[in-house]
């Protein structure tokens, strides 16, 4: 029971009724308003809701809750405006190109194109910074600079897939009119069958190219031999309609898998080939002008743009690779930073003299100040002799010892030659362990492979000479 007492100092509790009066409520001076406080917290919810960029446009997540659009939830998304993701991812793609001098006015660029999202994005890009070049020309005066030419090309793999015709005629079409939809300069389109790579008819090619595939046991060895064989393809049709790059859509989440699979499979030595922005490797130099994109990037472009994709040949990875995917998007969710992190962490090893430009190239006509080639730590052609590349992979070789130059001089054949050329992994995962299966495994494969080999064979032997140099005698001498 409460007491009355206004002096009673026992803690009891008065009347609630009395209290009111007698002591009325007190506002503390550093208290705010509630219309203050509101304000607050306006101002708060509208900083986060604009651009970090521009400081104007609503975020990309804020327009689409404001407007019932898609999930836009998360990474970039709450930090900038449509306009500003949209610059700001173009501008990791054009920084990549000048960069690197990835293309000269003179170049004719295929666009390697799969019809999912990083090859979407990646055809976008080249077409919108082919445009730009192209008003530049028509607006110059002297027209010194020409435009680069830009032609796409889809990889058939019906031979080798599940895939229905009907579904891949559809597909096709649907990605003939996504570039037939892009503006002029008109792009060529080229569809080629993955075993184009045989000079043989359309179905003795089919064959040979199967039982190729199917002599491989391992799950991840057949995957890494067909993903071989569609660049194989890649350098053929640009070597044909005489391209002068091949430009492909690998993006950084691709690239932060493909770090942890050859760290598995024991390609240490030549990760940091395969992870450039440029590999001149080739004939036909590659270039990766999406390297510092990330995939969820690229599929909000294409959801902000509407850009259409055609996804055709995405089945479900296997064996070593299917589980590093999987490993790899599960460390995204957990952490956004993590793809950039593995991709950061291995672009700190030294890339190799051929992940730059040849310095032989047609620059003539570029100004040097468009060219800002980035300056590599590379090895020079003058401090290591010529690379050796796997015939099966291309990875380059390491030969520390005599013993791997020696297996190339005792080979009897080209064919006997391929299986001494091959790096670790691919002995491991792709050549057959029984002779017989080997040597017909060996006959199977194309002649671009056995040329390889074979340009392998003279150049360890030109290595070995340079080995033992010192330790010949010369013609005079006795």
């Amino acid at each position: 029971m409460a007491c009355n007492s206004g002096t009673c100092q026992s803690g009891c509790y008065r009347d609630s009724s009395n209290e009111a009066e007698e002591h009325p409520p007190v506002k503390i001076a550093n208290e705010a308003p509630n219309d203050v406080a509101n304000g607050r917290k306006s101002t708060e919810q509208l900083s986060i809701a604009v651009c970090v960029k521009c400081k104007v446009n609503k975020t990309i997540a804020v327009a689409a809750s404001a407007e019932g659009g898609g999930d836009f939830s998360g990474g970039d998304s709450g930090r900038f405006c449509a306009d500003c993701f949209r610059s700001n991812l173009y501008g990791k793609f054009r920084f990549a190109v000048t960069s690197n001098a990835m293309i000269s006015p003179s170049d004719n660029v295929l666009v390697a194109f799969s019809g999912g999202t990083c090859s979407r994005v990646a055809l976008q890009f080249t077409h919108e910074m082919q445009s730009k070049a192209q008003k530049n020309f028509d607006a110059s005066p002297d027209r010194a600079l020409p435009v680069f030419g830009v032609g796409v090309v889809f990889i058939d793999e019906k031979a080798i897939s599940a895939v229905s015709s009907d579904e891949l005629d559809g597909a096709i079409e649907k990605m003939k009119h996504i570039v037939s939809d892009l503006a002029p300069p008109v792009k060529q389109f080229h569809v080629v069958p993955t075993e184009a790579i045989y000079s043989l008819k359309t179905g003795d090619a089919k064959d040979r190219l199967n039982e190729l595939l199917n002599a491989v046991s391992d799950v991840t060895g057949k995957e890494d031999l067909l993903e071989h064989l569609l660049m194989l393809s890649l350098q053929k049709i640009a070597l044909e309609y005489g391209y002068t790059k091949v430009l492909l859509g690998t993006c950084t989440s691709r690239i932060a898998c493909h770090v942890l699979e050859a760290t598995v499979k024991g390609r240490g030595y030549s990760l940091a080939a395969d992870i450039q922005y440029v590999d001149a490797r080739w004939k036909i130099p590659v270039v990766l002008p999406l390297r510092d994109c990330l995939i969820h990037e690229l599929n909000m472009l294409c959801s902000l743009d509407s850009l259409m994709t055609v996804e055709v040949f995405n089945g479900t990875r296997a064996g070593i690779n299917g589980l590093v995917s999987s490993f790899v998007k599960l460390l995204q969710e957990e952490n956004p930073s993590r793809e950039s992190t593995i991709m950061r962490t291995a672009g700190k090893l030294t890339p190799f003299h051929f992940n730059r430009m040849s310095e032989d190239n047609n620059y003539n006509d570029q100004v040097a100040s468009q060219r800002r080639q980035k300056k590599y730590s590379l090895k020079t052609n003058d401090a290591l002799p010529p690379e050796s590349f796997c015939p099966i992979c291309s990875s380059p070789l390491k030969i520390s010892t005599f013993g791997t130059s020696i297996s190339f001089d005792n080979a009897k054949t080209s064919l006997d030659a391929i299986g001494a050329a091959c790096c670790a992994s691919c002995h491991f995962q792709v050549l057959p362990k029984d002779p017989l299966s080997l040597e017909h495994f060996i006959s199977l494969l194309p002649p671009s492979m056995v040329f390889q080999a074979e340009d392998g064979d003279h150049l360890s032997q030109r290595q070995l000479r340079e080995q033992i140099e010192d330790c010949l005698l010369s013609d005079n001498e006795d």
